[in-house]
């Protein structure tokens, strides 16, 4: 039976089958759409939902390839951003250090116009003559540049020492926060006199302590210290540092206190040094 069925549904004879179905169904939608009705109803039911299964594959796929494409055009957009702020950040970088510079050249400046009266010499720090750069360290200049002991120096933040020993080609410098060390200095605001002594407990604080200061006295949190009119070593008005604190001693009859030095003796490379001394200032 199902060899006669096959013999008899050859593919040629179904082809022929469909093709004269087709023109019979246009034939007769000339007369009457009874008939294509019920074949349009099947069509929906059946051939639009896959037509819209497919439109929904494709409406996927194309969303899918737009959100490709939109993240890798955000990816693009982060690369040149990033590149932008690297740009900007390059430029910042820049500008700040254009602006510290502009700061030390005035500094130097206001020193410069504050010492104008006073020959001086460049020097740059070359070593330490001790276990702690805070103590006392070497300059790559000596007699053959005119330097001698008891000259000041100076960066132009404020007052770091003292030529303590001088050679041929460098000297060595003695620092205000070094142990023992001693500077007669006031309050430039109330005038009033106060020591600045050295400390090694407090020397890699940074910190200097302030003391014989008058109970009386005016001297607040915040005040410049600068080297007094008195000191027989120091120039007068050279900026020391800060108050950072100040109380009144058990005895009730004087005042001592901390300071924060003006100079920055951490990171010291090049400094001053004010050939005129206390001395030849005193004596002409």
């Amino acid at each position: 039976m199902k060899n006669k069925l096959s013999k008899f549904f050859t593919p040629k004879r179904i082809l022929l089958a469909v093709v004269f179905f087709c023109v019979v169904l246009t034939a007769t939608s000339f007369f009457t759409d009874k008939l294509i009705t019920p074949l349009r109803n099947v069509f929906s039911y059946i051939v639009v939902p896959i037509q819209n299964g497919i439109n929904s594959i494709g409406s996927g796929l194309t969303d899918d390839d737009n959100k490709k494409k939109t993240l890798e055009e955000l990816q693009t957009q982060n690369k040149e951003l990033e590149s932008q702020v690297a740009s900007l950040k390059a430029e910042n970088d820049a500008l700040k250090s254009d602006a510290d510079e502009l700061s030390d050249l005035r500094n130097f400046y206001g020193m410069e116009s504050q010492l104008s009266s006073y020959t001086k010499v460049g020097a740059r720090v070359i070593g330490t003559t001790s276990t702690n750069w805070n103590q006392s360290f070497t300059i790559d200049q000596g007699s053959k540049k005119g330097i001698k002991v008891d000259m000041n120096v100076i960066t132009d933040k404020g007052l770091v020492g003292i030529v303590t020993e001088v050679y041929d080609s460098y000297s060595v410098v003695t620092t205000i926060v070094a142990d023992n060390s001693n500077v007669a200095a006031m309050d430039e605001r109330t005038k009033d006199q106060c020591i600045v002594e050295g400390d090694i407990t407090l020397m890699d604080s940074g910190i200097i302590k302030l003391s014989r200061i008058k109970s009386n006295a005016g001297i607040k949190s915040g005040d410049k210290i600068v080297t007094s009119n008195i000191s027989s070593k120091y120039l007068p008005g050279l900026l020391v540092g800060y108050v950072k604190d100040i109380t009144s001693d058990d005895s009730g009859l004087s005042k001592s206190g901390n300071l924060v030095p003006a100079a920055d003796f951490d990171h010291l490379t090049d400094v001053v040094v004010i050939t005129t001394t206390k001395d030849q200032l005193t004596n002409g």
